[in-house]
């Protein structure tokens, strides 16, 4: 199944938040009921998913120049990608209905190949690098998740230390990997898995932090929660940033590209809806 990964040190970063000047583009796939983007690439390349509005079923997309292509894994009732690299190169999760049919998948060059890892019944891939590195989340048996790494066929599993649920979202080219994980108190905190170090990032007055992914210069995005609104954020250059949309009651950052541009999803008194933000 693969080593674990190993813990150097346990750092903590706490910076206090800023403002920032940024453009939002709304993003609805046509006809749908919520639209959810979910990761960006150098390219300007979307992908995430939507559900209709006769099944309420989840089905992919990617938005490539203005155009929304359908993705769905053959053979699954729902299909949500999660990540895409400069390639083109898709990752994400498909499942038929229930939480124990859950698969991971790669789409590449037109091909589906389906990720799971071994001996769990459940498996998700959340990011994908250029090297084809992909990081993800499984449950084991005992309903414990975990998130783990697949390189050249080979998985690791990704846990943080004394965490009771480990979860793994993002991945850059140097192979820097972020995620979240519970503590022993039932807290969520982010963390930062780089050159076999832990570091915890922890929005300042945050009762929860989840980042979600990371691009090649260290910027992670995600979304943190406080007084009980979920609000979106990225960490650059040690500084926190808050992101809500205009008129949103809550916003979740999932994606980053090497440009810095952000996508993500946010909920109104309309549903959910899809935004890219740029400065």
């Amino acid at each position: 199944m693969g080593k674990r990964a190993t813990l150097v040190a346990l750092l903590v970063l706490g910076i206090p938040l800023v403002a920032l000047a940024l453009t939002f583009t709304i993003i609805d796939v046509p006809g749908s009921r919520n639209t959810a983007p979910q990761g960006i690439n150098a390219r300007g390349d979307i992908v995430g998913f939507s559900t209709d509005n006769t099944t309420n079923r989840a089905h992919g997309f990617l938005l490539s120049d203005g155009t929304f292509t359908e993705v769905n894994f053959p053979g699954f009732l729902q299909t949500a990608p999660r990540g895409i690299n400069d390639r083109g190169d898709i990752v994400g999760q498909a499942d038929n209905g229930t939480p124990t049919t859950t698969r991971g998948f790669l789409l590449k060059q037109g091909t589906f190949t389906q990720v799971e890892f071994p001996g769990a019944p459940i498996t998700g891939v959340f990011g994908i690098n250029n090297s084809e590195q992909m990081v993800g989340n499984y449950i084991d048996s005992a309903g414990i998740n975990h998130g783990f790494m697949l390189e050249d066929g080979t998985f690791t599993s990704i846990d943080v230390p004394g965490a009771s649920q480990t979860f793994t979202f993002g991945i850059n080219d140097p192979g820097d990997i972020v995620g979240s994980y519970f503590d022993g108190s039932g807290r969520q905190h982010g963390y930062l898995l780089s050159d076999a170090t832990f570091t915890t990032i922890d929005v300042p007055g945050a009762t929860a932090t989840q980042p979600r992914d990371i691009n090649s210069s260290g910027d992670i995005v995600g979304q943190y929660t406080s007084a009980g609104v979920t609000h979106a954020f990225v960490l650059r250059r040690g500084t926190f940033t808050t992101i809500d949309v205009p008129g949103a009651g809550a916003t979740f950052g999932r994606g980053i590209n090497a440009l810095g541009d952000i996508v993500g999803n946010y909920v109104d008194s309309t549903g959910t809806h899809g935004f890219l933000a740029t400065e």
